[in-house]
């Protein structure tokens, strides 16, 4: 039931790089008509550094690797449902359409045989007791470099690094020693492994590979010009003090959350958010040119792939 578009079937036939992106930043993530516009702007910056986008999502009840147009449009004008892992088969089944999470994206990446996925900030703990995101489980069971600006700013984002230390999914700094902290540029945690160029970074993927380690690879980007940490860190604590006096539990809370900080910051979160956005899509395609001409130990590279760009 996972439908791959021809044009990414052909590219991935031919050792062409590609690279996935998440739906749920068109259907849950931004007011009409600005998801689809972001939508269609982070595929236009992944072709403009050298690969080929693959957008993920749910359409009539098939899971569907490389979105056209007319989907695309679908998916951000109709109210439609947003798909993880624990409800995929039931939207599935029930002929349904959804956004993926970066869990489901990173399902359907894997599935196909796609290497590089870009998204904005991942999920992880949140301070309710067992409110985890199954992204975290997702990067630690599909071989996928997954390209963020670090966990969303309103989660505990120390246990959340915990949590994938735990979970053996090695977390990689772009040309940064200290994850990055998605609205800020750089947390205070300090980071396993640290690479400054797109060859070092695939060669850290190929060697978790080689050595049979499961899962893939989260890679760390901090933004530009992001906020200030301790002003964030004071609208999260009221985000969350609001959220909780309004009785926001499970899944809402997240876009609760990031819509109170949209709201004192003036709308600062969001352009922060299609900036960072913008900048993994770069870096992924950049990194999926490299890993196309790379291939694991054992695979023949494909005639005529595209040389790898240098290093951003």
């Amino acid at each position: 039931m996972i439908d791959l578009a021809p044009h990414v079937a052909e590219a991935l036939r031919s050792g062409r790089p590609v690279v996935a992106l998440e739906s749920t930043v068109v259907t849950h993530g931004l007011p009409r008509p600005a998801n689809l516009e972001l939508a269609l702007r982070l595929e236009s910056v992944v072709a403009e550094g050298g690969a080929l986008p693959a957008t993920v999502g749910v359409v009539d009840g098939r899971l569907r690797v490389g979105l056209d147009a007319g989907e695309l449009e679908r998916l951000a004008t109709e109210a439609v449902d947003k798909a993880s892992p624990w409800n995929l088969g039931a939207i599935v089944a029930r002929g349904g359409c959804a956004g993926t999470t970066v869990a489901a994206t990173l399902h359907a990446a894997a599935a196909v045989g796609i290497e590089a996925f870009a998204t904005g900030g991942i999920g992880g703990i949140h301070r309710d007791a067992f409110d985890e995101s199954a992204d975290l489980a997702a990067l630690a069971r599909y071989p996928v470099v997954t390209v963020s600006a670090g966990p969303k700013s309103v989660l505990d984002v120390a246990a959340t690094l915990e949590r994938l230390e735990t979970l053996g999914v090695p977390v990689v700094g772009w040309r940064s020693d200290h994850l990055a902290g998605f609205h800020v540029g750089e947390t205070d945690l300090p980071l396993p492994a640290r690479v400054d160029t797109l060859e070092e970074l695939a060669a850290t993927f190929r060697a978790h590979r080689a050595l049979g380690l499961p899962g893939g690879m989260l890679v760390s980007q901090p933004v530009t010009d992001g906020l200030d940490a301790a002003t964030l860190r004071s609208w999260v604590e009221e985000a969350h003090v609001d959220a909780r006096a309004r009785g926001v539990r499970g899944k809402g809370v997240t876009p609760a959350l990031l819509a109170a900080l949209a709201e004192r910051s003036a709308g600062e979160t969001i352009a922060i958010n299609l900036r960072l956005l913008e900048a993994n899509a770069s870096l992924a395609a950049a990194l999926a040119g490299v890993l196309a001409a790379t291939p694991p130990a054992g695979a023949a590279a494909a005639p005529n792939s595209p040389s790898p760009k240098e290093a951003l």
